[in-house]
C-alpha cells in the first residue's frame, strides 16, 4: 500500500478512539484486523484503497477462515473492514490526506473510493454456543465470603453487584461512587456506546456495598471517584477482577473456572427462568437487540427439559 493509503489508517484508529471512543480492546482488534487487510492487499498488489473490491473482501475473508481464524473472528474483521472504508466515504471523498488539501510533495494522491467492498460479504456462520451458567445453590455457595479485611469486604460487595445487577466487567470497573445510589437502591451504568442505563441494586448487594464503602474510606486516595479501588489506593483494572474472581472460587471450592461474566449469564438465565419477562431482561442487560438476550431463553429451555426428563413418567429412560 502507498503511504497515503497507510496514512488513511491511522487516521481511522484516530477517529475511532477520539469520537466513538471505543474500548481499548476494541481499538486492537480493529488494529490487528485492518494490519491484516494491509498484507492482504500487498499480496495482491493493490496498493490504494480503492482497488479493493467486494471480490477482494470475500477472497480475504476466505482465506482468513483457512488460516484457522474462528468465524466469530472474521466477522470483527469484516466489520472493521466496513466501518473503516464507512470513514473513507463519509471523510475521504477524493481520497487525499485531508479534504480539499493538495497532498504532500513527492506522494502521489489516492483515487476515488465510490462503494463500500465489504457491505454485503458475510462470514461463515459461527456456531451459537450457549452461555454457561452457575445455578443458584453454585452462587450461594460463592458469595458465601467470611467477614474479614478490607479485601474480602470489597471482593463480596464486587462479586454480589456483578449477580445483583448484570454488569458487564468493564461497567463494574468504570463505576463511581456517584453512580450508586444505596437509599434508592440503584446503581447507574455507562454500557457500550456510552449508553448509560439506570440498575436495581439487591438487597444483599446493597448491603456488601454498605460494608465496602466504610473499608474503602480508609484505602482510597484522595479525591479517587472510582467505587472500586485497589492496594494502591486507585481504580480497581479488570485483570485485577477477574483474579479475585478466580481467586475466591477456588478457595469456596466450587471446581470450576468462574470469570466475571458468568456472573452476568447467571443473573440473567435465573431472572429468566422465575419471571420470563424477556424484553425486562433485555433492558436490565442493556442489549440494544432482542436476539442477542434471547440465548437465555435457550438455557431456560434446557433446563425445563433436564426435569422433564428427569420426572415424566413417559420421558424416563428405564433402568
Amino acid at each position: 500500500m502507498t503511504p497515503v493509503a497507510l496514512e488513511w489508517v491511522a487516521r481511522f484508529r484516530r477517529y475511532m478512539s477520539s469520537e466513538r471512543r471505543l474500548s481499548a480492546h476494541t481499538d486492537s482488534g480493529y488494529t490487528r484486523d485492518l494490519a491484516a487487510l494491509v498484507k492482504f492487499c500487498d499480496r495482491a498488489g493493490l496498493s490504494d484503497w480503492s482497488a479493493l473490491d467486494t471480490q477482494h473482501v470475500r477472497t480475504f475473508a476466505a482465506h482468513s477462515h483457512a488460516a484457522g481464524l474462528a468465524p466469530r473472528s472474521i466477522q470483527r474483521r469484516l466489520s472493521a473492514v466496513r466501518s473503516f472504508y464507512e470513514f473513507l466515504l463519509r471523510e475521504g471523498r477524493n481520497g487525499s490526506p485531508g479534504a480539499g488539501s493538495a497532498p504532500a510533495a513527492g506522494r502521489r494522491r489516492s483515487e476515488r473510493v465510490r462503494c463500500n467492498p465489504a457491505h454485503d460479504v458475510s462470514a461463515p456462520r459461527a456456531a451459537r454456543r450457549l452461555p454457561q451458567t452457575l445455578d443458584a445453590d453454585q452462587m450461594a455457595r460463592l458469595l458465601q465470603i467470611p467477614a474479614g479485611d478490607v479485601l474480602s469486604a470489597r471482593d463480596r460487595a464486587i462479586m454480589e453487584l456483578l449477580y445483583s445487577s448484570g454488569l458487564r466487567l468493564a461497567e463494574l470497573v468504570g463505576l463511581d461512587v456517584m453512580s450508586l445510589d444505596l437509599k434508592d437502591r440503584m446503581v447507574r451504568v455507562l454500557g457500550k456506546g456510552r449508553k448509560a442505563r439506570i440498575v436495581p441494586v439487591g438487597r444483599a448487594a446493597a448491603e456488601a456495598l454498605r460494608l465496602w464503602l466504610k473499608a474503602r474510606a480508609g484505602m482510597a486516595k484522595e479525591h479517587e471517584a472510582a467505587l472500586f479501588v485497589g492496594r494502591s489506593g486507585a481504580r480497581l483494572g479488570p485483570r485485577a477482577v477477574q483474579a479475585r474472581v478466580a481467586y475466591w472460587a477456588r478457595r469456596q471450592g466450587l471446581g470450576m473456572h468462574v470469570h466475571p461474566h458468568l456472573f452476568r449469564h447467571s443473573f440473567a438465565s435465573h431472572l429468566l427462568e422465575s419471571s420470563g419477562e424477556l424484553r425486562g431482561v433485555q433492558e436490565l442487560l442493556g442489549h440494544a437487540d432482542i436476539s442477542t438476550t434471547q440465548i437465555y431463553t435457550h438455557l431456560d429451555f434446557q433446563h425445563l427439559a433436564r426435569i422433564y426428563d428427569a420426572t415424566h413418567p413417559r420421558a424416563r429412560r428405564k433402568a
